[in-house]
């Protein structure tokens, strides 16, 4: 007999599915740094993340960085990919964890500040220490200049002072944007997909012990 472990594999599928249809598609450069890339891939996996769970969440964003390379390659030898999965596995295991918690819409709008502050965070740590001089080192010889191109819109940025004024108008800003309008959107689908899980399992497998994506959003009411 399927049990509801087979409706939790489906749903990891579905929601894979679209995140990464959503990481190789749907993009908008951000205006003070056009080589970051406005994206919401993340979205699935933490929709998933409350659902299911913070394992199912993480297992989401690894799924879809592996079908992004088979489908479309890395142009970063693969460390654009690690640091969004270092990025994405830290936001979706703070936020499904504390909404864990509290499975409230209190909770739920706690669970989003948790991860949207882990998310700005790690996004602003892992540019500053690794990303741009990796970009810097790959793509342009070491030479930061050319990047510059790509920050025109800056006010008075330099080779100097570059790395402060890109932190300051593109990674924290363009991330709080970013994880914003994430989180904001999760708010608002997330208890029509619940409840959407919650009449499959009751229809699909009844005589089942209910998973934690049953009933879980009552106080989402």
């Amino acid at each position: 007999m399927k049990t509801n472990r087979t409706l939790q594999i489906v749903i990891i599928a579905n929601l894979t599915a679209i995140s990464t249809l959503l990481y190789v598609t749907l993009k908008f450069p951000w205006p003070f740094a056009t080589f970051l890339d406005i994206q919401f891939s993340n979205l699935p996996a933490i929709i998933g993340g409350f659902a299911l769970g913070p394992v199912s969440g993480v297992v989401i964003v690894a799924l879809r960085t592996i079908l992004k390379l088979v489908i479309v390659g890395t142009s970063t030898a693969y460390v654009g990919e690690g640091a969004d999965v270092i990025i994405s596995t830290a936001t979706v295991l703070v936020s499904s964890i504390v909404y864990l918690r509290l499975r409230t819409r209190k909770g739920a709008v706690i669970a989003s500040l948790f991860g949207m502050v882990t998310w700005v965070f790690i996004a602003v740590l892992a540019n500053y220490f690794f990303l741009v001089d990796f970009y810097i080192n790959f793509y342009f010889g070491g030479d930061p200049a050319p990047l510059l191109g790509f920050m025109s819109r800056i006010p008075n940025i330099t080779t100097d002072n570059f790395m402060r004024l890109y932190i300051i108008y593109a990674a924290i800003p363009m991330n709080i944007v970013l994880s914003g309008l994430v989180y904001g959107i999760t708010f608002l689908v997330y208890k029509r997909i619940s409840h959407l899980i919650d009449d499959i399992n009751e229809k699909f497998f009844p005589k089942e012990l209910k998973s934690p994506t049953v009933n879980i959003d009552e106080n989402l009411s």
